[in-house]
């Protein structure tokens, strides 16, 4: 088995597409350290002859893997060289699913069609909007949320507030328990009467005391008695309320995105358009 492998994401256009689909089958191999690197935008002959040398050069001898979602045969048949390992996600998906469908494929590079598409004005607005109304700011223009994320300080808020916006085009807002709050057992009403947007977060007391460790060393607010207080205050007032609550302990920002949505529902909506991969 090998102990570490050189891991090449390579595209015709972002390669934002084949990067999520390599990393989604290599977190599988957990015990194996992966080295990775994207190199986007390889659209002719000459860019491909340059990337697979530089490729070969830093591998020395390893055999690296490439990912690719190049769409021209030409120039995905240079990579298709003894010293990889080559894997293109048009291979495995493109040619059965044009028998399948009995048609022949656009094979254009740079988009792709699906259920959710964010037009750009919407997702500026949408950022926008998380940028304004981050950490309880604004907090009587919460109707206009598309979701609201509650929870104690440091339990990831932001990150997932501002992944909504730039990934979703969602507009979130978030509202940060403070002792207030917490102390009171209640929740403002600007969310209270939106209560079915909000989505609450918390972790683990060992995890929001590392955080907060970080940014306030050996303070009150970062002993674990603290978090073990607030925590659990925090989720009497969301159970009260009947929040749903999603742990980020563990998660990365996009499962927990993922999982905000499915708990109010935006991840049914439908939709359709065009999109960079």
């Amino acid at each position: 088995m090998w102990s570490s492998k050189d891991i090449y994401y390579i595209s015709d256009s972002t390669g934002i597409l084949i990067t999520n689909l390599g990393q989604a089958l290599l977190c599988q191999f957990p015990e194996i350290s992966f080295h990775e690197e994207k190199i986007p935008y390889v659209r002719t002959i000459k860019e491909a002859e340059r990337t697979l040398e530089y490729i070969l050069d830093k591998s020395r001898g390893r055999r690296p893997i490439i990912f690719s979602t190049i769409m021209d045969l030409e120039i995905r048949n240079l990579f298709r060289a003894p010293e990889v390992e080559f894997f293109d996600a048009f291979d495995y998906f493109l040619d059965p699913l044009e028998h399948c469908l009995e048609a022949k494929a656009l094979r254009v590079p740079g988009f792709s069609r699906h259920g959710d598409v964010i037009s750009m004005n919407k997702r500026v607005d949408a950022i926008n909007y998380c940028l304004e109304h981050d950490d309880g700011t604004k907090v009587n223009e919460f109707d206009e949320a598309d979701v609201i994320l509650l929870g104690v300080s440091r339990a990831g808020k932001t990150p997932v507030s501002v992944y909504l916006a730039t990934q979703m085009g969602l507009k979130a807002g978030n509202f940060p328990l403070t002792d207030e709050y917490l102390k009171e057992g209640r929740l403002p009403q600007s969310v209270v009467k939106n209560i079915k947007r909000a989505v609450a977060l918390t972790t683990t007391p060992e995890m929001l005391r590392s955080i907060r460790e970080k940014r306030y060393p050996d303070s009150n607010y970062a002993k674990i008695a603290t978090c073990i207080e607030e925590l659990q205050q925090a989720e009497e007032i969301f159970h009260h309320h009947r929040v749903p609550i999603i742990s980020s302990a563990g998660k990365s920002i996009e499962e927990i995105a993922t999982q905000v949505c499915q708990e109010i529902g935006l991840a049914r909506k439908p939709g359709n358009g065009v999109a960079h991969l």
